[in-house]
């Protein structure tokens, strides 16, 4: 049996020789892993941004009723671990290293049922689903990795309710050039006769959702921007109050900065309600938005320095209205690295243009995804407004960071998760020493 190190490596190599497969082999290898004998009630979630605060809100609901909950999501800030969790407690390496042994022995005998051996993101769906399995939590809540109509998850043949968070224009190499291609990757999770939550926030995602729904004969719920009312900004929390066909009006606060995660918390209060689950009580979803926390949304990780995922242009604009009203008393820093497939160039011109910015730390992140250093310093010293500094390494930006900022003012860390895992582990590094 290899160790978890070696499980890792192993895991992160395979895009070096591994093709994706169909969906509907993904299925396969699912029901020779499992059995398809799961009784967990599923939640399938998609979108472009959000999901990954959809899925936190949703677990923290339902465990607040009193259920278990098993929770997929990718990509992970620090540990391969954190994909694949129960109750917000991450799967142990013990149990890793023996769900990853126990599918890698399937995978190297996957041409036995002509399949191809399982992608990176089929091989960590898997292990997910063989220890849900052995766990039998009463919800699974399953987030894509990229898009829907092809992606493993979409293997799961008869979720609960299905989720589309925001879609905006990201991964178009693959997904397409437009919303409604987007959009319509997207939709391939909508299935026959189940539910399918999802925002009124754009007309042609909204008209291209409709139509697939309709298809499938599944029955929409639309959050609306009128069903949302009463936003009240405090200093680190929001209270507003949402709308639903269930209980009229509810009163909620989030303990969170983050004016996006009001329609991911909406969203997920949404879905929740389609479970016709007795437990989801309008106190249970009260106290359950108010617990729930997702690491690297506006996350403070020490005082005044800030952590958001904001890596495209819908994240960047949605960072953006959030940090226009931090009511910094000083200068505001930004620590920004960005990977090539992103429309970066634009990404750096919405952060300009916003004028909340007297200076910006940039640096390259550890992957070959990430933009060079050049590029970056080409597109960043256009703009005079903006202090620059540059750096080869994230260890250094982030001294350089720390050590500019005072006491009043505000720090902000953006433009990719591979960036916001980085540095939580080289803070943590910091504090241990």
């Amino acid at each position: 049996m290899a160790s978890y190190e070696e499980a890792v490596k192993y895991i992160e190599e395979i895009p070096r020789f591994a093709a994706k497969n169909t969906v509907e082999d993904t299925g396969r290898m699912l029901s020779l892993l499992t059995g398809n004998s799961s009784s967990s009630k599923i939640i399938h979630v998609a979108g472009t941004n959000g999901k990954g605060s959809v899925c936190a809100y949703l677990r923290a609901i339902l465990m607040e009723g009193k259920r278990s909950v098993g929770m997929f999501i990718s990509p992970h800030l620090e540990s391969m671990r954190e994909r694949i969790s129960i109750n917000g407690e991450l799967i142990t390496k013990e149990d890793f290293v023996r769900i990853f042994t126990f599918v890698r022995k399937m995978a190297k005998e996957s041409g036995k049922y002509d399949l191809s051996h399982p992608s990176y993101f089929e091989f960590l769906f898997l292990m997910a689903m063989c220890y849900f399995g052995e766990k039998q939590p009463d919800y699974i809540l399953l987030e894509t990795g990229m898009g829907g109509r092809l992606d493993a998850t979409n293997s799961i043949l008869t979720p609960a309710v299905c989720v589309i968070t925001q879609v905006g224009y990201d991964h178009m190499q693959y997904l397409g050039d437009t919303l409604e291609q987007i959009a319509a990757e997207k939709a391939g999770i909508i299935k026959e006769n189940i539910p399918v939550v999802f925002t009124d926030r754009r007309t042609e995602v909204t008209g291209i959702l409709t139509e697939y729904a309709k298809k499938k004969k599944s029955r929409t719920v639309v959050l609306g921007k009128d069903q949302i009312l009463n936003v009240n900004i405090k200093n680190k929390t929001i209270d507003f109050s949402l709308h639903t066909g269930y209980y009229n009006y509810v009163s909620l606060s989030l303990n969170t900065s983050a004016l996006y995660q009001i329609e991911n918390a909406s969203l997920a209060i949404l879905a929740a309600q389609e479970l016709k689950d007795e437990k989801i009580t309008p106190d249970v979803i009260r106290e359950g938005v108010w617990a729930a926390c997702w690491p690297g949304r506006m996350e403070e990780a020490v005082p005044g320095v800030f952590l958001d995922g904001a890596h495209n242009e819908d994240g960047i604009e949605a960072f953006l209205r959030t940090a226009a009203r931090d009511g910094c008393a000083g200068k505001r820093i930004l620590l920004f690295g960005v990977v090539t497939d992103k429309r970066y160039r634009k990404m750096i011109q919405m952060i300009e243009d916003s004028g909340l910015f007297a200076q910006a730390v940039v640096t390259v992140l550890e992957t070959d995804r990430s933009a060079s250093i050049d590029e970056l310093t080409r597109i960043w010293e256009q703009y005079e407004d903006i202090r620059c500094s540059f750096h080869e390494d994230a260890g250094e930006a982030l001294k350089k960071l720390l050590c500019d900022k005072t006491s009043e003012d505000t720090a902000y860390v953006v433009g990719s998760l591979y960036l916001i895992g980085q540095v939580k582990s080289l803070m943590r590094r910091m504090q241990d020493d």
